[in-house]
């Protein structure tokens, strides 16, 4: 050490070396309370971000609905006897959204919205020679809905291609139909409407319900398949904020008098989880971080009983107290810092280990790999801090010590 560096550097760092057993226990302690810190944090954010990913990249972030047709009162009366109204629930139609041109219009105009397309979804039935297969059809503008819905990623065979006479279809109807690109395929609607198209592309999204019935075909095919001249059954939407999708829809509700359904609301099930497993990795890594403090705290507690007549001849000396509480603040900090730098390069070590050697039953990767720069400063500053906390009490009472009783000590 310089003779330039300052008193209480110089006094921590012999205090550390000279206690190089406790220094090097408390050290390893705190790598491994932060590397399981760091391990758990970066593979949570990964898991998240994926289940995410998976779950968006079949569905819109928002979505613009008719509003439901509301029940109406049945009062039933005859000339002698007159009964309550009856509320009989109507069925619910399938509806265009009234001046949807406009709606799309104010919700670009939103700036927490990114993509904006119109839809129209239809049950029929996929005919081909005697089998027949119940199916939903979603009528899209594949220039902008593609971007929502990252459909082309999902193709196993032909291209995402739709004019007015091609469908794509899923890989489970291919199979279960006999069908491969390029084949016929007639669709009946309810309506007794009749279309015989072309297979352009078949897709698997990992989901067998998704790919047995979803197929999607031309805006104007859908319209005319739906008799919606024009018209459209729902608004597709994706947010920059994926977590500020339910508050948009709520905005978007309130402004256009239409039903919003956010991501989050139609998958609450998932959602409720991904909170539960966050606020479980929080709960632990709070206990970790607490016994890391624990840990710093008891050391150096012993350490100032132990060097009670060192730091009694010091103050004697004339160094005051000011400095003697320096000496131990500085020495958590340092324990806390280089344990943390230890730790993190551990935990990302460990979770690129795990990442590699854990896969799915297909051989795919089960969360990408992904540590934050972020996580890694915060985690290390957060060790740091709780470091020279830790060290707090120790300090004030070595400071505190009475020099005559420390050194008759």
């Amino acid at each position: 050490m310089s003779r330039w560096a300052p008193f209480e550097w110089i006094v921590a760092l012999r205090f550390l070396r000279q206690g190089r057993a406790q220094t090097l226990f408390i050290m390893t302690g705190i790598a491994i309370g932060v590397g399981v810190i760091v391990f758990m944090s970066a593979m949570l954010a990964s898991l998240q971000a994926n289940f995410v990913t998976r779950t968006l990249t079949a569905q819109a972030h928002i979505q613009i609905l008719p509003p439901e047709e509301l029940p109406r009162p049945l009062r039933v009366s005859t000339a002698a006897v007159v009964q309550a109204p009856v509320i009989q629930r109507p069925v619910q139609r399938q509806r265009s959204i009234d001046q949807w041109q406009t709606i799309v219009s104010e919700v670009k105009s939103y700036s927490e919205v990114t993509n904006v397309t119109p839809t129209v979804s239809t049950s029929a039935l996929a005919l081909r020679g005697d089998a027949s297969r119940s199916i939903t059809i979603t009528g899209i503008e594949p220039a902008v809905y593609f971007r929502i819905v990252r459909l082309p990623d999902y193709l196993v065979s032909g291209e995402p291609r739709l004019s007015t006479e091609e469908i794509i279809i899923g890989s489970e109807l291919a199979r279960e139909l006999g069908l491969s690109v390029a084949d016929k395929l007639s669709i009946t609607t309810a309506g007794n409407t009749t279309r015989r198209l072309t297979v352009s592309g078949i897709f698997d999204l990992g989901n067998k319900g998704a790919n047995q019935r979803s197929t999607f075909v031309a805006l104007r095919t859908a319209q005319t398949l739906a008799n919606l001249a024009g018209g459209v059954t729902s608004i597709d939407i994706t947010v920059r904020d994926l977590f500020a999708a339910d508050s948009v829809a709520v905005q978007l509700a309130a402004a256009t008098g239409m039903q919003a359904d956010s991501w989050i609301s139609t998958n609450a099930q998932l959602f409720s989880t991904l909170s539960a497993q966050e606020m479980s990795f929080v709960t632990i890594e709070l206990f970790v971080a607490l016994s890391v403090a624990f840990g710093i705290a008891s050391v150096l507690s012993v350490t100032v009983i132990q060097r009670s007549q060192e730091i009694g001849i010091l103050r004697a000396m004339g160094t005051s107290k000011r400095q003697v509480l320096g000496v131990f603040l500085l020495q958590g900090a340092l324990l806390g810092l280089l344990g943390a730098l230890v730790g993190a390069a551990v935990g990302s070590g460990a979770l690129k280990l795990f990442h590699d050697l854990v896969r799915l039953p297909d051989g795919g990767e089960l969360f990408p790999f992904s540590v934050e720069p972020v996580l890694l400063l915060l985690t290390v500053l957060l060790a740091t801090v709780t470091g020279v906390l830790a060290a707090s009490v120790p300090a004030l009472n070595a400071s505190r010590l009475d020099p005559v009783v420390a050194i008759r000590g």
